[in-house]
């Protein structure tokens, strides 16, 4: 699929990965429908971006059923068209599923703590891309569904929300790939391992050294190789129902 012109949705759309994807599809000639709740940092980023291509904000909660249902509505109102939805929007809540000391519990991994996690990460992009795929079909335009796991979907340390949620949304866009090929609609997913992001930058710098130190490479992904893995699968119409793995080798 060429950018040129196509609508791109994006969730979680106002900083960090969703931002550097934003900016690598508007330079492809993408027009932007940007997603995200922080609707002052939605409207910063939509007026940084109008430079490059035709752009809108649209602040509702992914994991609001009839919000995402509206939301979608006025993209396609707005629009006329949707072609590509990218699943970014994602929180992170880490805690030990549990804690002990001399053979007692003392702590739990709460279930408020557990099904936040689910519900934006997970149930989010399920409401996103079905009324995304429901948009495609009804305007009768090739589509293409990009959700965004992590490495750590392979199970991880202090992450049991967090990793069930990324192998979840793997998991539907490997469904999604099979069952929607026949409407024209691909989907695939990215695994992007530690990122440089605004959260790492704040780090002490023998923490980040170490961090560094575990990715074989040598140091920290970019949100640009992200971003740019993104409009790869956009782009390749033979790409289908896989994971691309953007880690510099920490998982293998």
């Amino acid at each position: 699929m060429q950018l040129k012109d196509k609508v791109v949705a994006i969730t979680g759309a106002a900083g960090g990965l969703g931002q550097a994807m934003a900016t690598e599809l508007a330079n492809a000639g993408a027009k932007l429908a940007l997603i995200d709740l922080d609707q002052d940092k939605l409207e910063r980023v939509c007026a940084d971006l109008s430079v490059l291509t035709e752009v809108q904000g649209y602040a509702f909660d992914i994991t609001d059923e009839e919000d995402v249902i509206a939301g979608f509505g006025y993209i396609v109102e707005d629009f006329g068209q949707l072609n590509v939805l990218v699943n970014n929007a994602g929180i992170l809540v880490d805690g030990m599923l549990l804690k002990a000391k001399d053979g007692k519990v003392t702590e739990r991994m709460s279930f408020e703590q557990f099904q936040a996690v689910i519900n934006v990460n997970l149930t989010g992009s399920f409401l996103c891309g079905r009324e995304a795929a429901a948009a495609m079909i009804e305007t009768q335009q090739q589509g293409v569904i990009v959700n965004i796991s992590s490495v750590a979907r392979a199970g991880n340390v202090g992450q049991t929300n967090y990793a069930a949620s990324k192998a979840g949304v793997v998991a539907m866009s490997t469904g999604w790939a099979k069952e929607l090929a026949r409407f024209g609609i691909r989907s695939a997913a990215v695994a992007p391992g530690v990122i440089a992001t605004e959260m790492t930058a704040g780090m002490k710098p023998e923490a980040l050294a170490r961090m560094e130190q575990m990715v074989p490479v040598g140091r920290l992904g970019e949100a640009q190789e992200v971003a740019s893995t993104v409009k790869f699968i956009i782009e390749n119409d033979y790409v289908n129902g896989r994971v691309f793995e953007i880690d510099g080798g920490i998982r293998l």
